[in-house]
């Protein structure tokens, strides 16, 4: 009989399922339920999507584990009864920009006595320096902004913690689980000590945090626990989960020297590494991978909505904005888009706006648009793999994944723009594989997870433009001065 595992997207945009053989990883069914809009969302929506997704999946009564894979960062505050304090902060949201600034002095001044040095001393503390995409800012802008609401805060946990203690049917506090991966991204979890900071927590909360419930942070492939059975689900083992990132690398087989560049809503370079990667700089962030190792990330806010945006103003779909972009010749007519629509994380600028230079008569066209803003989604990354590869991590193969590396132009573009050759895989869902091959692997136990097949890959290559990225990193330092 064929042994079936379920595994979960949670992610900023929607809530997909996909059913796969345990065995082999052959997908069986999908399903999948939106989300609603905003960086502000009651995890009650992604528990409703949940249920749908699951639904058009065909159901869990013939699955025998599950996992969830969600967006990181995601602030989910509950009070002693296991209730929604206030609806979510996503990672997104960048109202807690000055509690990041105000956290980095303050351990500076505690630490040295000196707030300059608190980028290293955050980065050696956790891995990361703090941007207001970390857990722990929001934490603070609630202390803050909302002292009534902070008050009430019994337990902390992340989108992926929240669903599956939902999925177990649970109601006690101390029944919430995470994993290595998503804890590292929370600005209050040591990844190589495998230990909460609670001293980090207790300062973004202005008060002792030593009561709090954090979720017990549990192995790769250690059971969180079984299915709700007042639901019917008593039959479903749940795995520990995983941080969308992680969840991704896992579904990818990514090893040492591997990259996946990850155009989502957000933009993600990733690369698993043996070891812990600290950047006082702040630019590459050192979480914790699914498997036991780390992943070293640089993330941009801004990813695949470039090119939506893009394509709504020139009145076309994606597929006419890629056949735009690629009749206009690299480096669109000296037309440079700064792609900062949101703000930006990658550099930590999350007041700025984007910017289009190099305007004239003559590059105003619809084609050199098209082209400038794939060029300038690909030039952020291209900064993100430039300082991965600077701390020592290597890169053999990038892999180009995500809803926008569908786009035929952005396929053609990234080997011009990075400089490489990179690896297409067929379209996929692979932070819902990746914590389906996590059910796997609690199923099965061992030290790694089951090996399924690889996805068939292409190899775009491209001659290089280098004359583009450096344009744009002279333009974006414009954009940097006034953001």
């Amino acid at each position: 009989m064929t042994t079936l595992v379920a595994g979960i997207d949670s992610s900023t945009q929607s809530c997909k399922v996909v059913i796969r053989n345990a065995e082999t990883g052959a997908l069986v069914r999908f399903g999948q339920a939106p989300h609603p809009e905003g960086t502000e969302v009651h995890p009650d929506a992604w528990w409703d999507a949940l249920q749908a997704a699951i639904a058009a999946a065909g159901g869990l009564d013939d699955v025998a584990a599950a996992s969830v894979g969600g967006q990181q960062h995601g602030m989910v505050v509950l009070d002693a009864a296991g209730e929604v304090i206030r609806p979510a902060l996503l990672w997104n949201d960048t109202r807690s920009a000055g509690a990041a600034t105000d956290l980095i002095a303050e351990l500076g001044e505690q630490l040295h006595g000196d707030a300059a040095a608190g980028p290293g001393a955050w980065s050696g503390a956790i891995g990361s320096v703090l941007v207001a995409s970390l857990t722990v800012t929001k934490l603070r802008w609630l202390a803050d902004h909302e002292p009534e609401n902070a008050a009430k805060v019994a337990a902390v946990a992340l989108p992926h913690d929240w669903l599956t203690w939902k999925l177990a049917g649970a109601t006690s506090l101390d029944q919430l689980t995470t994993d290595r991966s998503d804890a590292s991204g929370t600005g209050y979890f040591d990844a190589v000590a495998n230990e909460y900071r609670r001293d980090l927590l207790g300062m973004a909360l202005r008060r002792d945090a030593e009561h709090i419930v954090l979720p017990r942070v549990l192995g790769p492939a250690e059971e969180a626990g079984r299915g709700d059975e007042a639901a019917g689900l008593g039959h479903l083992v749940l795995g520990p989960g995983a941080g969308d990132n992680a969840a991704a690398a896992l579904g990818l087989g990514m090893a040492d020297g591997d990259v996946a560049l990850s155009l989502g809503t957000s933009g993600v370079v990733s690369a698993v590494s043996e070891q812990q990667i600290d950047d006082p700089s702040g630019t590459v962030n050192g979480f914790a991978d699914a498997t036991g190792r780390f992943l070293a990330l640089a993330v941009t806010l801004n990813g695949s909505r470039v090119l939506d945006a893009a394509a709504r103003l020139l009145a076309v779909d994606h597929a006419g904005l890629a056949e735009l972009a690629l009749a206009a010749e690299p480096g669109a007519g000296g037309l440079t888009h700064i792609p900062y629509l949101e703000g930006e994380r990658t550099p930590n600028l999350p007041k700025a706006t984007g910017s289009l230079l190099g305007m004239s008569l003559s590059s105003m066209t619809r084609e050199n648009l098209a082209r400038a803003a794939v060029e300038g989604l690909l030039c952020g990354q291209a900064d993100g793999l430039a300082a991965v590869t600077g701390l020592g991590v290597p890169v053999e193969s990038i892999q180009l994944i995500g809803g926008a590396a569908r786009s035929r132009a952005v396929q053609q573009i990234a080997p011009a723009i990075l400089g490489r050759a990179v690896q297409v895989p067929e379209p996929g869902e692979y932070v819902a594989d990746g914590a389906a091959r996590q059910a796997a692997w609690v199923l099965a136990g061992g030290d790694a997870p089951p090996q399924w097949s690889a996805s068939k890959a292409k190899t775009v290559e491209a001659e290089a433009t280098p004359e583009v990225h450096q344009r744009y990193a002279e333009r974006r330092g414009l954009v940097a001065e006034r953001g």
